[in-house]
């Protein structure tokens, strides 16, 4: 199969193209080698110099630490060769190094902000009600048509975003999703999923598919997963996993981390196991109190989210996985992610929201084109605001500062998705924000004041 390489012509595509897909393919017979000689070759197609500096990086990256060099290696042995040429090429190439160009482009020509990935609910039906579920006040009876999701994907691809990431609901009940996914062969797709519909079929669909990764959602061991997800859903995930890291398929793990899980879900006893398992890449989510029966009292404190802020980046260096945190990655990611600057979320009513955990909105995919949604009034409130704060260990509007979304959604006259979004602003959990935002703000400001001297130091 031909897949082609966005914004590039003629025979330089098609060269491009093939001689990436060759060196991908001689990666898996010895890595040690190739792997070197594709990141040459990347660093020759990228269009921009940062592109250029990260794949020098990625390059220290393999040649300097151990962990990163296994982890680069069990990519390229384990994978399926369809997975392989399929998800990474796009995903790296397309989605990356040729989509982000093109995303500039075409900001600087309409007038707005274009971001790297779109989060979308094709359904908001789940065959699970796990406790604290943050889309579990949504309505479970909605979905978004194939014909609109088909075109929302054509017009991603016409600004440049060829990276689509899955929520819901359980996105593996929609039945048109795995079509959809073939139609567009040239995206990286991703879906965070409970992981218990993924049967021997499934896994099978996932690598003949090529350009799908699932990160299945986990809360820690059995007695954890269970408690929260019902009797029996950790045992149903581990078969799932099973199953994909057999076939060769590439996937991960989604895990919200609590008060209560904190400990176990990053103890190198739990890690280790993700990796003997087969996973790649894992997201973590500190817990937020929104959806299904909110519960400040499940947030990490202060103490805890700073252990994370040491702890997630040294599993990054010395383990062969990549986790993400996706609050304590603010400095990484120069601040909030949200609200179109690099990503948003459509629900499965179609409303348009800046963040998987801001449930308002102003328009609806249903009634608008995706240029007319990435103009909203919500958007270029949030985007005009980011960083939320100076303190990029502070980065987001809910928790870290709550004043900021509550002028966002007055300026934008935004209205809440659903009952009860609304107490983020107002009421006994707004005040319970505060107080947790001044407390981190406290913790925060010690750790960054650091991190500048060191920064400074290591500069001198």
């Amino acid at each position: 199969m031909h897949l082609q390489a966005p914004g590039l012509g003629g025979a330089k595509n098609f060269l491009s193209t093939r001689l990436t897909q060759n060196i991908l393919a001689l990666i898996s017979k010895n890595p040690e080698t190739n792997f070197p000689r594709l990141l040459t070759l990347v660093k020759l197609l990228a269009v921009q110099d940062r592109h250029k500096r990260q794949v020098e990086t990625v390059a220290a990256y393999y040649r300097e630490n151990p962990a990163g060099r296994e982890y680069i290696n069990r990519l390229a042995s384990n994978l399926h060769p369809n997975v392989r040429n399929k998800l990474l090429y796009n995903w790296f190439m397309n989605a990356m190094l040729w989509g982000i160009p093109r995303q500039r482009s075409m900001a600087e020509k309409l007038g707005v902000g274009v971001p790297n990935l779109i989060l979308v609910d094709p359904t908001s039906a789940c065959n699970l009600a796990c406790t604290g579920c943050w889309a579990g006040k949504y309505s479970a009876k909605n979905s978004l048509s194939r014909e609109r999701l088909d075109r929302l994907f054509s017009e991603a691809k016409e600004l440049g975003i060829y990276w689509i990431v899955f929520s819901g609901g359980e996105p593996l009940i929609y039945p048109h999703l795995f079509d959809l996914m073939a139609k567009h062969r040239d995206m990286a797709f991703m879906a965070y999923t409970n992981g218990t519909l993924i049967n021997e079929k499934v896994a099978g669909k996932i690598v003949a598919l090529g350009n799908f990764t699932p990160a299945i959602s986990l809360e820690g061991w059995r007695e954890r997963t269970d408690a929260r997800r019902g009797e029996g859903t950790f045992d149903r995930v581990m078969r799932a996993m099973d199953l994909l890291r057999e076939k060769g398929a590439a996937f991960g793990v989604s895990i919200t981390i609590t008060r209560e899980n904190v400990l176990e879900v990053t103890a190198d006893e739990f890690i280790d196991f993700l990796i003997d398992k087969g996973a790649v890449y894992g997201w973590t989510f500190h817990y937020i109190p929104i959806g299904r029966n909110p519960d400040v009292d499940l947030m990490v404190t202060p103490e805890q989210r700073a252990y994370l802020a040491e702890r997630i980046p040294y599993i990054r260096t010395h383990k062969p996985i990549q986790i993400a945190d996706f609050w304590n990655d603010g400095e990484l990611t120069q601040g909030c992610l949200a609200g179109g600057r690099r990503y948003f979320h459509i629900n499965a009513a179609g409303d348009v929201e800046p963040c998987a955990f801001v449930h308002f909105a102003v328009d609806n995919i249903n009634e608008k084109s995706l240029v007319e949604v990435l103009h909203s009034p919500l958007f270029a409130a949030y985007q005009k605001r980011q960083p939320f704060d100076d303190n990029l260990l502070r980065p987001c509007p809910i928790i870290d500062v709550p004043r900021a979304l509550r002028n966002i959604v007055a300026e934008s006259g935004a209205r809440p998705t659903h009952a009860g979004a609304e107490t983020v602003l107002t009421g006994t959990i707004a005040a319970q924000l505060n107080n947790r935002s001044r407390e981190w703000g406290r913790v925060a400001g010690d750790i960054w004041a650091k991190r500048c001297k060191e920064e400074k130091a290591g500069a001198l």
